[in-house]
């Protein structure tokens, strides 16, 4: 064969090697196929939330965000209050600091109104009014009781509605005022409170037997007491004006007998909380005690456990890096390899508070062909862990999760001066280094080929 044509049909052979690794190369293309968002409902305040929040397509990378939010509002009450305010005519005593009893009970009653209302959505109040009916047939039922004002986020409208009570009513139906309040809250499940201000002892019940200061009388208003508690109802009770409690109120009984048997003691009362006071605390009581008794106990959710589990093809193919440490707890540094996941602990998420933190997914260069064309979550799952604020565990688990997919484009015959748009699987050092491979090859041939044919001549 002529040298000359050998020598040029190699040298074509070559330019078209040359010209086909230089002109034509795989892409990586990346994308995310569904941004789903994973929202786990801890409870009526608190929520955890992973999304994606951001992608890369030029370096192939999406970063995800998981958070956690603790709605419950800070120190301040929440839910539905109802006034039982005593308005028999006791309430018009002078009380040992000059004023009438009414007058400390009604303004610190306003006092309260305000500073629940102020600046607070999350809860009711209304009142009730109650002593017996001025109409004496009318004595022992229902109607011993008044609504004041329903349910209402105006405190103007409520104070108002208190300035009109009369303290004129005979005798003390405690049973007929907590009743009636009763039936004026929402059906809303929310904290329902029932605050008692009363300076009597109650000798007058709904349907009693006719004689005051009984042991039907007792009994049933006792019973009431307890059995609105034990429907969820949170009673409050302020108790004051008893002079003379060792005097007797019946032949059987003296007040201090009766109290005892009807509202138990500070210490060990038949429902809720239990005020028995002097006139001259009555402000404080009211104002500041019973205001504290409406703030919610801690509304924290603690021993937080979130675990993120990778799928296999994920922890194999893609870079896994933190954007920042969480703001709150604290995270593993890396992925767990035993069981691909991080591992993120809380110890106390209080009212108000949102922890978060964010790490990003970046595929690598030389990541597998079986991930092709293939749509993977991001994530497998998440399993969280928690106590509420009662003390009680729970655990929540979630694999809803943003998907992604790379696939690959093969491009010819692009200028090879101009960059590609998507990353090339494939660079040009490889390239040259492979066409510096063919070119060696052939000069051996030559030389091969010359050295041949010098012999032959």
């Amino acid at each position: 064969m002529n040298l000359k044509r050998y020598f040029a049909l190699t040298l074509f052979i070559v330019i078209v090697l040359i010209s086909s690794m230089v002109f034509a190369t795989v892409t990586t293309n990346f994308e995310v196929v569904e941004d789903n968002v994973c929202t786990i409902k801890i409870n009526d305040f608190c929520e955890f939330e992973k999304k994606l929040i951001a992608t890369d397509i030029e370096n192939r990378q999406v970063t995800i965000q998981m958070k956690i939010t603790n709605g419950a509002v800070l120190d301040q009450p929440t839910g539905e209050v109802m006034l039982v305010v005593d308005n028999s005519a006791s309430m018009e005593e002078s009380t040992s600091t000059g004023e009438k009893r009414k007058d400390l009970v009604f303004n610190s009653a306003k006092s309260l109104v305000n500073k629940i209302l102020e600046g607070n959505e999350n809860v009711k109040v209304g009142a009730v009014s109650f002593s017996t009916n001025t109409d004496v047939s009318l004595e022992g039922t229902i109607d011993d009781a008044s609504l004041v004002s329903e349910l209402t986020t105006d405190a103007n409208t409520l104070t108002n509605a208190i300035d009109t009570i009369e303290a004129n009513g005979p005798r003390t139906d405690l049973d007929a005022g907590i009743t009636l309040a009763s039936e004026h809250f929402s059906s809303a499940e929310t904290n329902k409170y029932i605050i008692v201000l009363t300076d009597g002892v109650p000798n007058v019940a709904v349907d009693y037997n006719k004689e005051y200061y009984s042991d039907d009388v007792i009994n049933k208003t006792k019973t009431k007491l307890q059995t609105l508690s034990a429907e969820g109802y949170n009673i409050i009770t302020m108790l004051t004006g008893i002079s003379n409690p060792n005097e007797n109120a019946t032949t059987q009984y003296t007040y201090q007998q009766i109290i005892d048997s009807i509202f138990g003691t500070e210490q060990t009362p038949t429902a809720g909380k239990f005020y028995y006071i002097q006139d001259d605390e009555i402000e404080n009581t009211i104002v500041n005690d019973i205001y504290n008794d409406l703030i919610p106990a801690s509304q924290s959710i603690t021993d937080i456990n979130i675990v993120d589990y990778f799928p296999q093809d994920i922890v194999d193919n893609f870079d896994f890096a933190y954007v920042a440490s969480p703001n709150i707890g604290e995270i593993s540094a890396e992925i767990d390899p035993t069981n691909n996941s991080i591992t993120w602990t809380i110890g106390e998420l209080a009212p108000g508070e949102t922890a978060v933190v964010q790490y990003t997914l970046t595929l690598r260069d030389n990541y597998s062909k079986d991930i092709v064309d293939v749509i993977l979550d991001t994530n497998e799952r998440v399993d969280i862990t928690y106590k509420n604020p009662d003390g009680t565990e729970d655990s929540k688990t979630s694999d809803e999760t943003p998907k992604v997919r790379v696939t690959e484009t093969e491009l010819k015959g692009e200028d090879p001066t101009t960059a590609p748009t998507i990353l090339p699987k494939t660079g040009l050092p490889v390239m040259i280094a492979l066409g510096c491979l063919v070119l060696a090859s052939l000069v051996v041939s030559i030389a091969k080929i010359v050295s041949i044919n010098k012999k032959m001549k």
